[in-house]
């Protein structure tokens, strides 16, 4: 008895170990896109044309640079582990540029940030593809994955949370001291390190599992032909569009349709602080009834709770608390198991392949992300304008604009929402196809020693 809880204790602590390192890569990630685009304009006096331009490069270059990093990171081979000493040695890069992009001296233009974005946004993939390979590989268990990524996840909250919070609460304005942007710079180049090398010292790699090694071609091949990820990014990126249209639209329902800009901030909090409660609710519904299963329902819930949004007008300030506490809480999931099933799904492909690739399929998650973001502002922004919509404020909102930001806000994720769960509902690698999965893999893998 003894034994068994110390065993689960030092699991527990692995796994928060390998968890740390999600909370300075969480940090920087929000204020990168949220807060310094207006920071350069506002205080540096970068033209925001200019900074818009070189944000959308840089994340084109990154779309770019994910496929071929995630690869990189299934190619190389070393005692150390593959997982970790790409990640061990992309972080001095990202904690350097996330300082500098976020520090940067009162003389700084867009040049600076264009040099020093590229590098944080090469450094950063660089970091997090195989820090998130390495999760998908550090259980084989169908539920222990689901351990594995509410540790991480829940991590990234905490550090989402210090990112709505501590910008603000030092002030974006004293440009030649310590602003909130600073703040965040000196808490990633300390943590982020220190987590780093906490992390590898403390949580071991898996044996890698491949038996060979296939080019970049022939592994693009087998990622297309595999169905149960195809299925898995389709939903991935349906509900991650669906997310996308509020979380753009957030700031302006708040203030135009519920006149309560002043509490745009504690709602966000609450939010993310519900995303956390969220996690660990998610896991244990999921070893009752199945990841894809409970993903399914809290999507359906969502959608459920989003509809009432759109009938709130100026003053319903407590029904929309409401509702960010409940879709809060739905975050987490969303959080905590597409991950999961990921890792199932790269089971799959280890097994027709012979090729153990998390860092290419996490490599194509990343992508599906960036690219849901990306629909989510280039539908919304347009039609907002076509509406008759101002963001500046500097004249009377129409109330054909207000019926549109409503609509757009609460109703418009239902229907990628509901495609999403069409597309997960008879998912077909549950816990009992996952262990058959997992038998052929390690069987092959014996077979492979032996030879």
């Amino acid at each position: 008895m003894a034994n068994a809880e110390s065993r689960v204790s030092g699991q527990a602590v692995k796994l928060l170990c390998y968890a740390l390192p999600a909370i300075p890569l969480a940090a920087v990630a929000l204020p990168l896109y949220v807060i310094v685009p207006t920071f350069y304009a506002q205080n540096l006096g970068v033209p925001i044309a200019a900074v818009g331009t070189v944000l959308l490069l840089i994340r084109l270059l990154d779309a770019a640079c994910d496929p071929l990093i995630g690869w990189l990171c299934d190619q190389v081979f070393i005692k150390s582990g593959r997982r970790r000493t790409f990640f061990l040695m992309s972080v001095p890069l990202t904690a350097l540029a996330a300082f500098m992009v976020f520090w940067p001296p009162s003389g700084a233009g867009v040049g600076y940030l264009a040099f020093w974005s590229t590098l944080l946004s090469v450094g950063y993939t660089g970091t997090l593809l195989p820090y998130t390979a390495w999760g998908a590989e550090l259980s084989t268990d169908y539920r222990g994955r689901s351990v594995v990524s509410a540790f991480r996840e829940g991590a990234t909250l905490v550090g989402t949370l210090i990112a709505v919070v501590l910008p603000f609460a030092v002030g974006l304005d004293n440009i030649n001291g310590l602003h909130g942007l600073a703040a965040v710079a000196v808490l990633t180049i300390l943590l982020l390190p220190s987590a780093a090398v906490l992390a590898v010292k403390t949580v071991p790699e898996p044996a890698n599992r491949s038996t060979r090694k296939l080019s970049l071609a022939v592994s693009l091949h087998f990622v297309v032909r595999n169905r149960p990820f195809v299925r898995l990014i389709a939903a991935f990126l349906l509900n991650g569009f669906a997310n996308a249209i509020p979380a753009t639209l957030f700031l302006y329902f708040v203030s135009e349709q519920l006149g309560a800009a002043e509490l745009r901030g504690p709602l966000l909090f609450l939010y993310f602080l519900c995303g956390m409660l969220g996690v660990p609710l998610a896991v244990w519904l999921a070893a009752k009834a199945g990841k894809h299963r409970t993903w399914c329902g809290a999507m359906t819930v969502a959608c459920a709770v989003f509809a009432f949004a759109g009938f709130l007008g100026v003053g319903d300030i407590v029904p929309f608390a409401i509702i960010c506490a409940a879709t809060g809480l739905l975050l987490g999931f969303d959080l905590a198991l597409p991950p999961a099933i990921q890792a199932d799904v790269i089971d799959y492909d280890t097994a027709s392949s012979g090729e153990q690739r998390s860092g290419l399929y996490f490599a194509a998650w990343g992508l599906a992300t960036k690219l849901s973001l990306a629909l989510g502002v280039g539908l919304v922004f347009p039609i907002l304008g076509w509406s008759g919509f101002d963001a500046t404020g500097g004249q009377a909102m129409p109330e054909t604009a207000l019926a549109t930001l409503s609509a757009l806000y609460a109703w418009l994720p239902i229907l990628p929402k509901a495609a999403a769960i069409a597309v997960m509902w008879n998912f077909p690698l549950g816990e009992d196809a996952q262990r058959t999965l997992r038998a052929r893999i390690d069987s092959t893998g014996r077979a492979h020693q032996g030879s």
